[in-house]
């Protein structure tokens, strides 16, 4: 079975981080109410592709999303035609929140169902009291008529900016997603399937690295790694390979003059490991038969 961490990266959020620990207490857990994950953190959308990402590695057949911030919401799969009561007065159309959050209920009387509910911070203080009451009480009230949710087959997923409803953060299971990995992993030459003469350019971007308190994903590095190989000549070369592969760093950062010094030791620790690679493939060639006559 492939780790949590893999699975996530296979759908779009690629992290050092292991979160097996906390999903584990957030579906493992017993609980009298619907389950409910809060996402905060700096990591800005990251928070939204982290839900996406971990709807989709743990396997839910069914994934509804709304964002409060959203000017045009998508349609409905079905457009019913407004209501008139006995006076002939219609009724205006059911809100899309109200609308996507009872539909997750109906949902999850048949299939295990995620709720995203994104940038929460522009609802109305009214919607997290009600989304507080769904998730103790495990039904949605809509004109009157009450929506029953599976509490073994729902799960709300909850992403704001600013600080959730007090009652609603102590229904909720919280977890951190920063801007980027809070681990930093340290790469060596064998991990890349490289020799022992490729461990000055580790040396030399671990350090840079620290410098600038970033730490790279393996995929980042490895593309990082390709860049030099094949790309990076010069200093702007290699300020742009970095800015380009590495989703954390900052340009400006790139350009600090005490940075200098150690972005040198890249381009020349790839330059000598570039020179070392050329002889041994040079070396690899099978000499020409001394008997061949020379056109």
């Amino acid at each position: 079975m492939p780790s949590l961490t893999k699975k996530l990266t296979e759908y779009g959020f690629e992290s050092n981080d292991d979160y097996e620990f906390q999903v584990r207490c957030l579906l493992e857990t017993p609980t009298s109410g619907i389950r409910a994950l809060n996402i905060e953190g700096d990591g800005e959308r990251r928070k939204t592709a982290f839900a996406n990402a971990l709807a989709r590695a743990l396997d839910f057949p069914q994934i509804l999303y709304h964002d409060f911030t959203d000017a045009h919401p998508p349609l409905p799969d079905v457009i019913l035609p407004p209501s008139q009561d006995e006076l002939g007065r219609e009724e205006p159309p059911i809100e899309p929140f109200d609308r996507i959050v009872s539909e997750a209920c109906a949902q999850s009387e048949g299939d295990p169902t995620v709720l995203i509910l994104d940038q929460l911070q522009a609802a109305d203080f009214r919607e997290h009291i009600r989304l507080h009451r769904l998730i103790k009480d495990g039904f949605w009230e809509v004109r009157g008529g009450s929506y029953f949710a599976n509490p073994n087959r729902l799960l709300i997923v909850l992403i704001s900016e600013e600080p959730l409803y007090h009652a609603l953060r102590q229904e909720s299971f919280r977890l951190w997603i920063g801007r980027q990995s809070e681990r930093q992993l340290v790469y060596h030459p064998a991990d890349f399937g490289l020799g022992p003469d490729a461990q000055p350019v580790f040396d030399a971007l671990t350090q840079l690295f620290e410098s600038l308190g970033a730490a790279p994903t393996r995929r980042e590095f490895t593309r990082l790694l390709d860049d030099l190989r094949l790309h990076v000549r010069t200093l702007e070369h290699l300020r742009l390979s970095l800015y380009g592969r590495l989703e954390v760093i900052e340009r400006e950062a790139l350009s600090d003059p005490r940075l200098r010094p150690a972005q040198n030791r890249i381009l020349e620790a790839a330059q000598g490991w570039l020179v070392t690679e050329h002889i041994e493939l040079s070396g690899d060639r099978s000499d020409p038969d001394p008997n061949q006559e020379q056109s």
